[in-house]
């Protein structure tokens, strides 16, 4: 079962949702694809796209005053990708969406998508299926940086995705675990010599 398939029998678990409702869900939605490198939400874009991604991998980042970047996030198939900041705080975006290797999504307009769900009352629980996805993948973030050492995030992030270090340059890894890249050498070491 591809990425898709099972991003719409998990649609289809909502009650209420019919598989009339999801044909006409994928209808608003429309394929994209990003060379790596490209942008796809600007610092500082209004954009209110919501996007799934079948194949590829999505880095959020910021840029520090000092030129630093700050990965906030990594995004990888099977994944939802939109602007926390547009979508729930109706605010221009604080971060920048960049693809780090050939991306395919399958987006929608939020918009577009509020519009489906006002005039089809009974496609409410969408709304809140996504706002769901989006609140928890937040608070898992903030719940690791309190609970885990960068260590234990390390093992997090390889074991929710094995090749993410074979696919995603270690200088935004190190980023998102909030360590540098000679930390995270360290780190990588330290398991090594734990499996030997």
């Amino acid at each position: 079962m591809n990425d898709i398939q099972l991003l719409l029998e998990g649609i289809s678990h909502i009650k209420d949702i019919t598989p009339v409702d999801l044909l006409q869900l994928t209808q608003l939605a429309t394929r994209r694809e990003l060379a790596p490198g490209a942008v796809y939400i600007p610092e500082g874009a209004s954009s209110r796209q919501l996007a799934f991604i079948e194949k590829g991998i999505i880095r959020t980042y910021a840029v520090k005053e000092n030129g630093d970047e700050a990965t906030l996030l990594l995004r990888w198939e099977g994944q939802f990708i939109a602007s926390h900041d547009t979508i729930i705080l109706n605010r221009p975006s604080r971060f920048i969406y960049r693809a780090v290797e050939p991306v395919t999504l399958q987006e929608i307009d939020y918009g577009a998508l509020e519009r489906v769900m006002s005039e089809q009352p009974r496609l409410e629980p969408l709304r809140t299926f996504f706002l769901k996805k989006m609140l928890a993948e937040s608070l898992d973030l903030i719940a690791s940086f309190v609970l885990l050492s960068p260590e234990e995030r390390y093992l997090k992030l390889v074991a929710e995705k094995a090749d993410i270090v074979s696919r995603v340059p270690g200088k935004y890894i190190a980023s998102l675990l909030g360590v540098t890249p000679v930390s995270l050498s360290r780190i990588r070491k330290r398991i090594s010599q734990h499996k030997d």
